[in-house]
């Protein structure tokens, strides 16, 4: 019996080996048809979408430009900083900006979340920012609450010289105020960011295209007026005379432009309330002494403006006219997207625009402070060492070069003499050991090494030593 159970055991080993053999075959055959059947990968190419690009070091000086007169500005002028995401829910956008807009019809890239959610891409920064105030409850603030933003938007739309997929904003919107003085002092804000660039030779266009009560009459006027050139317009505006009839007074085609010349004025139509903003408005342009024009075609492509509206523009030696910016009130929007009746008014710069501009009119840029000390070191131990000054130097407010990484001493130098630094800090294998500095004047040419300790005031005496003082006084 024991020698039966054994041969049973013995076959049930072999069958078992066998088993395992053939599973083991079977993975090889199975992971060879998987890299035999194996889908190519989908080739990456090095570059973004259509309609967006990267914004390199070169193009920097002329962003941080922007950013730093924005930033300046808008704090002289009361207004705290908003930042809103870029991704909101779709119907945010559609039921403030409007169906029968281009944006909402053509230019918003919407989809649906893995959980389900209809989400878009903000195509402007506004309904953000009011969708922020009901939610935050800011219509407790003081009033009137100034907000600003800037950052990217989307839309997708034909790329062209000046306009891209994604683009950058600044915004400026004022909350809970309808006196006509906030609209001209934005207009006066906006004149003073841009020419604060450097762009000077620039126009506003202003128009008023009145409130609920007077535009429904003279929507109606103007629908009858396109009726009777319907023929003459162009596919698109055969469509807006249905949906949104004022956006045919903005069309760019030749033949709208043409038609829209003689087409009813808004300007002509307003309420008695509407004409009187606007008359205070004007006033106070003129009051200001800046340079406007009224333009009654002039309608913005969003549904929440009421009453004013205005875009700037910067006009070239040749007549030929860029737009940077607008913007207008939009005294309803808050009440639209459920919050309290709120007058509101606000605009928006393209940066974008803006640095094209700057570039074009050579904009004279703020220029960086350069480093004034160059701090090179040679071996391991000092490399450790290098750290902690590198941090103290900074951490005093001197703005320092380094080289770490480069092997020898004589590169480093190389780097020196490139940047023009007027002190070169040498920290070798002996200092290190020495807990010392050797500090090279770069303009006497004199040399000496001090101890760690004091090195921080030994560099600000030789930095404020070097200071050339010219004949007028100035630095």
């Amino acid at each position: 019996m024991a020698k039966g159970k054994k041969i049973s055991k013995k076959k049930s080993v072999k069958k078992t080996n066998k088993k395992l053999a053939v599973k083991k075959k079977t993975k090889v055959i199975n992971k060879a048809n998987k890299e035999k059947y194996k889908e190519p990968q989908e080739e990456i190419l090095l570059q973004p979408p259509r309609g967006m690009r990267d914004l390199l070091p070169s193009d920097q000086p002329y962003w941080n430009q922007i950013r730093r007169v924005i930033t300046r500005i808008a704090l002289e002028y009361g207004f705290g900083r908003i930042d809103t995401p870029v991704l909101e829910y779709a119907n945010l956008f559609i039921r403030s900006i409007g169906e029968g807009t281009d944006i909402v019809d053509k230019e918003m890239y919407i989809f649906n979340t893995k959980g389900g959610d209809r989400v878009s891409l903000r195509p402007e920064l506004t309904a953000g920012i009011g969708r922020a105030y009901i939610q935050h409850g800011m219509n407790v603030l003081a009033k009137p609450v100034k907000l600003f933003s800037t950052g990217p938007v989307y839309r997708y739309d034909r790329p062209q010289e000046g306009r891209y997929r994604e683009h950058f904003q600044a915004n400026f919107d004022v909350f809970g105020e309808q006196d006509p003085i906030l609209d001209a002092q934005l207009i006066q804000m906006a004149h003073r960011v841009v020419t604060s660039l450097g762009v000077k030779n620039i126009q506003f266009q202003v128009n008023s295209i009145g409130c609920p009560k007077c535009r429904k009459s003279y929507q109606e006027l103007l629908v009858a007026y396109f009726e009777s050139k319907k023929q003459k317009l162009c596919q698109n505006c055969k469509k807006r005379l249905e949906s949104n009839p004022m956006r045919i007074l903005d069309c760019k085609e030749d033949k709208c432009i043409q038609v829209a010349a003689t087409a009813p004025q808004s300007v002509d139509r307003l309420c008695p309330e509407c004409h009187t903003h606007f008359k205070h408005i004007l006033e106070y342009l003129d009051e200001l002494n800046l340079p406007y024009a009224i333009n009654p075609h002039l309608v913005r492509g969003l549904s929440y403006y009421t009453k004013t509206v205005f875009e700037i523009w910067s006009n070239d030696e040749e007549g030929k006219k860029y737009s940077l910016g607008g913007g207008g009130r939009y005294d309803y929007l808050i009440e639209q997207l459920g919050g309290e009746h709120t007058p509101a008014i606000g605009f928006g710069l393209g940066m974008d625009r803006l640095v094209a501009e700057m570039k074009r009119v050579h904009a004279k840029m703020y220029i960086e402070p350069k480093p004034r000390v160059f701090l090179a070191q040679l071996g391991d131990l000092a490399k450790k060492k290098s750290l902690n000054i590198f941090a103290e130097l900074q951490k005093n407010g001197i703005l320092t070069a380094e080289s770490f990484g480069r092997g020898s001493l004589k590169s480093q130098l190389r780097v020196a003499d490139r940047i023009g630094v007027e002190i070169t800090l040498i920290v070798g294998q002996k200092e290190a050991l020495d807990e010392t500095v050797i500090i090279k004047d770069m303009v006497s040419g004199t040399q000496e090494t001090v101890t760690s300790e004091k090195l921080i005031n030994a560099v600000k005496k030789i930095l404020k030593n070097n200071v050339v003082v010219s004949h007028e006084g100035g630095e």
